[in-house]
């Protein structure tokens, strides 16, 4: 089992990437539901296999999801992580008596 450390380190190494960043707050703002790939590819313009690479670096980082509807492919932000991530990089946060820090 991976330490939190590791995996929210995985995590921010999957977002280090522009596109990927791109691809992340396109499918946050499709909502729950998610995104298909064919709308994520006109929003990023980028060919089919070179998308498939950075959607697979985000699912295998946890932060999106991925459904088959008949042949179409849909992806969505896995909240609950995103906001986990998000929770880490603030935990501590004036964690020594200094204050407006956050």
């Amino acid at each position: 089992m991976t330490s939190k450390l590791e995996r929210h380190a995985e995590q921010l190494a999957a977002l280090g990437h522009p596109i990927r960043l791109k691809i992340l707050r396109r499918v946050v703002q499709a909502g729950p539901e998610g995104a298909a790939a064919g709308d994520i590819q006109n929003h990023v313009d980028l060919p089919a296999s070179t998308l498939s690479h950075h959607l697979k670096r985000l699912v295998d980082a946890d932060l999106l999801t991925t459904r088959n509807e008949g042949t179409y492919h849909y992806y969505a932000a896995d909240y609950g992580a995103l906001r986990g991530l998000t929770d880490y990089l603030w935990e501590d946060c004036c964690a020594k008596g200094k204050s407006g820090c956050c």
